[in-house]
């Protein structure tokens, strides 16, 4: 089976995917680009996952030709050596293409996780038609979508609703944490999982850190750090937010979540692990001018945040490229200390939300791959 699973979610995602098949009693040799996680399952990961964590017109432009270069080397060797599937997890631009070309060449293509048609680009469903014989869905109303289109999917559920309890418990988090011992209030901060998201974000998060702690001087704050960028992270610390009562941990990012009494996060699939660890939250994003104006030119809907896209309305504020100024983002997050009403039926809605994404996914999707298998 040839695999590309791209950044850290889609790692997870591979491997628990992996797991199934093994669960129903199909090994498998898995080979092509994977993380730590695949690796964990048995996976040959000939390149990182890393390799495909870039997000943003302009950032992708930066990193063109290593990219091609290793897609065309990747469906080079597929068409030699040929594998029964070739799945590729997230990462649409890169994993369409390459399944597109492997499709024509009569490989069975599946994609884990349906591209966000619904939200922005809807030009991709023609794509996705082209280029994939099923596609695996983690939100219900997908199915239905893809099928109105013409495309076999499967509903698989979310895995990060399986992954998180449904009541998560703040005070052992935050004992295993070494943070607020004595109950003071606790903010995360989690500004993305890529070098650009970092260079954007976490000035801005430690300057509203700043105004935070002014307001609300008892207030400590944790942030959890890819492994890998753990040295850019402490170096912008120590020029931004040097004198904070800031704890920074080498990933355990679901203890953090758990731990805090208010999550400032970046958009993307953070947003959603904290609504499933029953936090209130402020989402925040920024990126280069030139691929915010591209990125709105193509939006469909006026949410960013998956908590607010899968509720159709605002439960949590979101704070986006101007808007994302320290200021805005230090008020916003204390607003949630001021409201404990508005804080418990936020917990209700991420409650009934974390119900129906929870599906055992390892052995559903284990089973629709299965099928396309046997075609």
């Amino acid at each position: 089976m040839a695999m590309v699973a791209g950044e850290a979610s889609g790692d997870l995602l591979a491997s628990l995917l992996l797991r199934g098949l093994r669960q129903q009693g199909l090994e498998c040799n898995a080979a092509g680009v994977g993380g730590p996680h695949m690796v964990a399952e048995q996976f040959d990961a000939w390149f990182p996952s890393s390799q495909l964590s870039v997000r943003g017109y302009v950032e992708v432009l930066k990193h063109y030709r290593s990219l091609v270069r290793l897609r065309k080397n990747l469906g080079d060797t597929w068409l030699g050596d040929r594998p029964d599937v070739f799945v590729g997890v997230d990462a649409p631009d890169f994993n369409l293409a390459l399944a597109k070309r492997l499709r024509e060449r009569h490989i069975k293509c599946v994609h884990f996780v349906c591209p966000s048609i619904w939200a922005w680009r809807p030009e991709r469903v023609a794509l996705i038609r082209e280029a994939v014989d099923h596609v695996l869905c983690i939100f219900p109303f997908e199915v239905e979508l893809l099928a109105r289109h013409g495309i076999s999917a499967t509903y698989v559920g979310h895995p990060i609703a399986q992954m998180l309890p449904m009541e998560p418990d703040r005070l052992a988090a935050r004992l295993h944490l070494g943070v607020a011992a004595h109950g003071e209030p606790l903010v995360a901060l989690l500004p993305g999982s890529r070098s650009s998201e970092i260079e954007h974000l976490l000035p801005r998060f430690l300057a509203a850190a700043q105004y935070m702690l002014q307001a609300k001087p008892d207030l400590q704050f944790v942030l959890p750090a890819v492994p890998t960028l753990t040295d850019r992270i402490n170096q912008l610390i120590s020029m931004h937010g040097a004198a904070l009562p800031l704890k920074v941990v080498e990933g355990q990012s679901h203890a953090c979540m758990a731990a805090a009494d208010v999550v400032l996060v970046a958009s993307g699939t953070a947003t959603l692990e904290v609504a499933m660890s029953k936090r209130p939250m402020v989402i925040a994003y920024h990126m280069a001018r030139l691929s915010w104006w591209i990125h709105q030119s193509k939006r469909l809907q006026p949410w960013v945040g998956l908590p607010n896209i899968l509720a159709e309305r605002f439960l949590v504020p979101e704070l986006l490229q101007d808007q994302a100024t320290p200021e805005n983002l230090a008020k916003e997050t204390l607003a949630w200390f001021d409201s404990p009403e508005r804080v418990r039926a936020l917990v209700a809605e991420f409650g009934e939300m974390h119900q129906q994404l929870n599906a055992d996914t390892a052995a559903i999707s284990a089973r629709a791959i299965h099928g396309v298998l046997r075609g």
